[in-house]
């Protein structure tokens, strides 16, 4: 059963996909343009001259409606459907985050999202006795009504998933829907996509790249109410994604290993620097229990024009000043408003130009980055 609300219609859902799917667009890039322009259509007719003021050296490629109507045939034909930001089937927990993807693909229950939340993730190459763990943590979490979020990952995740089947689970993946990673782990995928759910923002034929775990990762971070690692070795991607559940404010949680055993070094590093330590399923509980019922904020409207007054648009002197202001360390869009004195709408205005035009780069907090381009 689905939930009622605001939908968008066919042709703003197939415009949204145009815009999300065009180089240099990430989920901020898209939020902002969206702010600005009102709609997805009215965006992308002014993308060629706003990467031009921003200094592209190519024009950038937007997909055709051809190529989305292709795309959302074969998400049908798959038995899973986009939904955007702002439509009531849309995972609570991601409108939580700084930046959520602004449509994702889905297939199977979306009440499983309406649950509280437990991610849960660790060592590919995790031990029998990791693997054992994870899987009766997850059982127990879901007899007490969470489900329970992973990456789909061999190891801890698979293990994750398989505890929490018959209760409630989700699978982020980090390709497309239909291009699950790893082989081994696709009768897994099945048994999620007809029992939980499957989630990504990657399009469909999308094969997984190294970088696409990272984004993998964040989704399955914002997921969840708290983050619990199980047998994580130093700079592994479970570090990762407990980085960026800390920074989203949710509680990372952490269960010792030995010393002796490299796959523990990270989890216990996290212990030391505040993590909550777990030898049971009640230290996760009691901590997320009062949290677990707290209100998610409203969704954005869909495709509504706001009210950018009268602010002029940007001059190149004013592009020079935030040029100037701009430079390799992250630095928060406040202070550039500060320092150059323009108006906040022109200044994400010159921002937004000099991120389609591939020259900016954003950071956790709200803050962005010159990228210096090659000659």
């Amino acid at each position: 059963m689905t939930a009622s609300g605001p939908t968008l219609s066919d042709r703003q859902r197939l415009n949204w996909l145009r815009l999300i799917r065009t180089d240099n667009v990430g989920p901020a890039t898209f939020r902002d343009l969206i702010n600005r322009f009102g709609s997805a259509e009215t965006a992308i007719e002014a993308l060629p001259e706003l990467a031009s003021s921003g200094g592209a050296g190519r024009m950038l490629r937007v997909p055709s409606l051809a190529d989305v109507e292709r795309e959302a045939a074969a998400a049908a034909a798959f038995g899973a459907r986009f939904v955007a930001i702002g439509e009531p089937d849309y995972p609570p927990m991601l409108r939580r985050m700084d930046v959520p993807p602004p449509i994702v693909a889905l297939k199977g229950s979306p009440a499983v999202f309406r649950l509280p939340t437990i991610a849960i993730v660790g060592a590919r190459n995790a031990s029998v006795a990791g693997i054992r763990f994870a899987r009766m943590l997850a059982s127990e979490f879901g007899a007490e009504g969470y489900a329970v979020v992973s990456g789909l990952a061999r190891g801890i995740d698979a293990a994750a998933h398989s505890g929490s089947l018959d209760t409630g689970t989700i699978a982020v993946l980090a390709g497309g829907l239909d291009k699950p990673y790893p082989p081994e782990n696709l009768g897994l995928c099945t048994q999620i996509a007809s029992r939980g759910a499957l989630i990504s923002e990657m399009p469909f034929g999308w094969e997984p790249r190294a970088r696409d775990f990272p984004r993998r990762n964040r989704l399955v971070a914002g997921l969840g109410l708290g983050l619990l690692v199980i047998e994580a070795a130093n700079r592994s991607g479970s570090l990762i994604s407990a980085r960026l559940a800390n920074e989203m404010g949710r509680v990372v949680f952490a269960v010792p290993g030995s010393p002796l055993d490299p796959r523990s070094a990270g989890a216990n590093a996290l212990i030391k620097d505040g993590a909550t330590l777990v030898t049971e399923a009640r230290d996760v509980l009691d901590v997320l229990a009062p949290i677990s019922g707290i209100a998610t904020p409203p969704a954005l409207p869909l495709e509504e024009t706001p009210d950018f007054g009268a602010t002029p648009p940007p001059e190149e002197s004013d592009r020079g000043r935030v040029l100037e202001a701009l430079g390799p360390v992250p630095t928060h869009v406040d202070e550039i408003i500060r320092h150059t004195d323009l108006h906040p709408a022109q200044v994400f205005m010159i921002l937004l130009e000099l991120d389609l035009a591939g020259r900016l780069e954003r950071h956790a907090g709200g803050t962005v980055s010159l990228l210096v381009l090659d000659a």
